[in-house]
Parts: C-alpha cells; sequence; structure tokens
C-alpha cells in the first residue's frame, strides 16, 4: 500500500467518524436550519422545512438533546435560536434551558412547517426555506448529513452542487475491499491511526454517563442489575452488552452527551466502538491492539456503508456490529481468514433487519446485533463459518457484503415505505 493511498484512507476515516451530539437526522435538520437562518442575517419569521421520507423516519420518535422533548419541530427552532452550523453534527451543543423556553415559545407561534419533499428520490435529504420581511433564505443538505449542496439568499446563489449523492472522488479510488481494511488496520504506522482511541473514549463516558441516568429503556443500566446478571452472568459479553446498549440509551433519550459517529450515525459509531473497547480490556489487550482493532472495525463500517448508503431499509446496527466482530476477530488471535469468516456469519444472522426509525428502542437493535458479532467471533475462532450453499453468502466475502447492501439499499425499498406509512397512520 502506496503511503498515498494510505493516507486517503485516514482522511477518509477522520471525515467519517467525528462527533455528535443527538440523533443524527434531527440534527441534520438543525444544522440545515442554522445554516439558513445564519444566511438570513436574523431570526426567521418564517421556517419551511422539506424532508425525504427517512429523515422524517429517524427524527419522529428520537430526543432532541437537552430539551427533555421528542421529535423535529424543537429541533428546527433551537436550530434557528442557538444553532451554529460551524459546529456540524454539534450544532445545538450551545443550547440552555433558557434556549429551549425560548424555542418552546417559538412553536406555540406556529412559524414553522414540516412537510415530505414531494418526489425526493434522496434518501437523505433535507431543505429549510426561512423567510423574515421580504428576505428569505434557503439550504439544502443532501447525501450525507453535513453536505451543503446549495445556498441561497433572496436571488443569490451563494452555493450549487449535485444533489444526487454520490461517493466521493476519494471513496472511488480507494477501491476497498475486506482484505485491504485488515491489511491497512494492521500494517499503518501506529501514530498515525492512534486518533481512533478518541473514540473509545468519548463512547465510553458516554455510556458510563447513561448508567448514573434514566435514560429510554435504561437497558444498559437495567443489564448491570444484580438479578440480571444472576441470568446472564457478569462476563465479557454481559458488560459488552451493558455499554453498548447504555451509550445508545443515553442518546436517543435525548442526553446532551456526545458521541463518536460512523457514516452519520451515532449508533453505528457505538456499535463499531464499545464492543472491542470492552473485549480488549477484559482481556487485557495491549493500546496498540486496542488501537489497530478499532480501526479494523471503524474501517469496516465505512467500506459496508459505501455501497449501503447513509440511510436505508436495513438496521445500521447490523453494520457496525460485523465492524466490531472483525475487531474482536482479531483480538482473539484470528488471522484474515477468520475475520472474513465473522463477517459471513454476521451477513449471515441479520441482513434484513428492518429501520424503523430512531427510538430509544434502538438499543434493543444495538444489543441484538453486538451479541451477535461476538458469537460470531466465536464461531470464526473455531473454523466455524456459513458457507456459500446457504442464503446470500457466497465464497467471496465482498460479494457477500454487496448482496447485503443490495437487499438493503434496493430490495427493501418498499418495505421502508411501509413501515413509514404505518408509522405516519398511527391512531
Amino acid at each position: 500500500m502506496t503511503q498515498e493511498e494510505r493516507q486517503q484512507i485516514i482522511n477518509l476515516v477522520k471525515q467519517e467518524v467525528i462527533p455528535a451530539i443527538g440523533c443524527t437526522e434531527p440534527i441534520a435538520v438543525a444544522l440545515c436550519v442554522a445554516k439558513a437562518t445564519e444566511v438570513l442575517g436574523c431570526r426567521p419569521e418564517k421556517i419551511n422545512v422539506f424532508l425525504s421520507a427517512n429523515i422524517l423516519k429517524n427524527a419522529m420518535g428520537v430526543g432532541i438533546p437537552g430539551t427533555g422533548m421528542i421529535g423535529l419541530p424543537i429541533a428546527v427552532a433551537l436550530g434557528a435560536l442557538i444553532g451554529k452550523s460551524s459546529y456540524q453534527l454539534e450544532v445545538l451543543k450551545d443550547s440552555t434551558p433558557q434556549a429551549v423556553e425560548e424555542g418552546k415559545a417559538y412553536l406555540n407561534e406556529k412559524r414553522i412547517s414540516i412537510a415530505l419533499k414531494d418526489d425526493c428520490t434522496e434518501k437523505l435529504y433535507v431543505e429549510v426555506v426561512c423567510e423574515a420581511g421580504s428576505s428569505h433564505s434557503g439550504a439544502i443538505i443532501s447525501g450525507e448529513h453535513t453536505r451543503f449542496v446549495f445556498v441561497s439568499k433572496d436571488a443569490d446563489v451563494l452555493l450549487k452542487e449535485d444533489v444526487v449523492a454520490d461517493a466521493s472522488a476519494q471513496e472511488k479510488t480507494l477501491n476497498l475491499t475486506l482484505h485491504k481494511v485488515y491489511d491497512f488496520a494492521l500494517t499503518a504506522p501506529l501514530a498515525e491511526i492512534a486518533f481512533i482511541l478518541d473514540t473509545a473514549k468519548l463512547n465510553k463516558a458516554a455510556a458510563e454517563s447513561s448508567f448514573k441516568g434514566n435514560y429510554g429503556h435504561s437497558l444498559g443500566r437495567m443489564l448491570k442489575g444484580d438479578s440480571e446478571k444472576r441470568m446472564m452472568g457478569n462476563g465479557t459479553l454481559s458488560r459488552i452488552l451493558s455499554y453498548t446498549s447504555g451509550a445508545c440509551d443515553a442518546r436517543m433519550a435525548g442526553a446532551m452527551i456526545p458521541v463518536m459517529s460512523n457514516s452519520g450515525s451515532g449508533n453505528q459509531g457505538i456499535s463499531a466502538t464499545l464492543p472491542v473497547v470492552i473485549y480488549a480490556e477484559e482481556n487485557e489487550k495491549t493500546e496498540e491492539e486496542l488501537i489497530r482493532a478499532l480501526m479494523m472495525s471503524h474501517l469496516t463500517v465505512i467500506y459496508i456503508k459505501q455501497s449501503l448508503g447513509r440511510l436505508s431499509a436495513l438496521c445500521g446496527c447490523v453494520v457496525a456490529a460485523t465492524g466490531s466482530s472483525c475487531g474482536i476477530t482479531w483480538l482473539m488471535g484470528g488471522g484474515f481468514p477468520q475475520v472474513a469468516s465473522a463477517v459471513q456469519n454476521m451477513i449471515a444472522n441479520l441482513t434484513g433487519m428492518i429501520c424503523d426509525g430512531a427510538k430509544p428502542s434502538c438499543a434493543l437493535k444495538v444489543a441484538s446485533g453486538v451479541s451477535t458479532a461476538v458469537l460470531s467471533a466465536m464461531m470464526a475462532m473455531e473454523n466455524r463459518c456459513v458457507t456459500s450453499v446457504e442464503g446470500i453468502i457466497d465464497q467471496d466475502v465482498d460479494r457477500s457484503i454487496r448482496n447485503l447492501t443490495l437487499i438493503g439499499s434496493q430490495g427493501m425499498n418498499e418495505t421502508d415505505k411501509l413501515v413509514l406509512d404505518i408509522m405516519t397512520h398511527k391512531e
């Protein structure tokens, strides 16, 4: 691997693994509102928001950080009142109780309109139009949670790019494969990839904060209880489940706690990080081993998401838990054949888990994903691998990954529509 290619991969990881506060879909909406408000230059008198179905689905039932409230309206209000677009996925980190009260008053004034974007084919799409007097501004995010493709002020277009999401030139030239991910994680100079330890610090702190509170369904804290320990034991797997689901509990409930995201999702960042961290701690692995395992995990997630897309009908924890299974398998002493087997085992088991929006019960799906990650790693270390005569598994692991992402990005589109229809027509 050339130094140029190695640097491209490092840049890609730094671009995709970033801090986020709150669920990234409503936060992306708040970010877009913040940008449009900044361009407008004053508090908007009217805000019109147009969203893709997948953004709406993932923003309906999730807590907004620091507000004690659920859903998009308060995220839109705070984006206009205190949001700073320079903070990106931490756009609401300056929120205060006073700002929340101002936001509630803003909502009561009926200044905000939220609707589906007509004929929108892009799964990640946010359009905001702000008005004040005779002036108006617009902003559009598309393809990625922080990717602005259009910004305008009155008749002046300040930014205009292709709305259709596509892999960046950097991603196209890399041509990642699972073997390339594996080689990079194990051969890159340690000093160049040590930054990935920030994921461990941030996401573990989020989990430990969740144990002190009562967030969402409190699955993580519950798993630390005496009766649960009698049922499930007090070993590595139990600790992995409690930490991973605990961090998810906090962010889905709207705690003002940052996590390190992966490919635009905090839950993916949590699931790619904490199982690896806890396994490494429990088995007294060195810092270098932890760094390389974390890099393998996070880069595997990025690789799979390149063909799956940012948002899909397929639950993102499937992908993220696949990454952590790779990292754990390597920490167990496995080589590439075992890592590839772990991926095959994951795909054979969890493909088809639907995404029915971001919400507190995502902690259950995260727990399912990471428990399967450990099981898949254990099978791989016993040289047990689902074969190519079974289901969607191909003899080539990269083709199995393509089968997974094809189902998630195309095959489940009708499922996605039905899920949203059910969610929006409850009595």
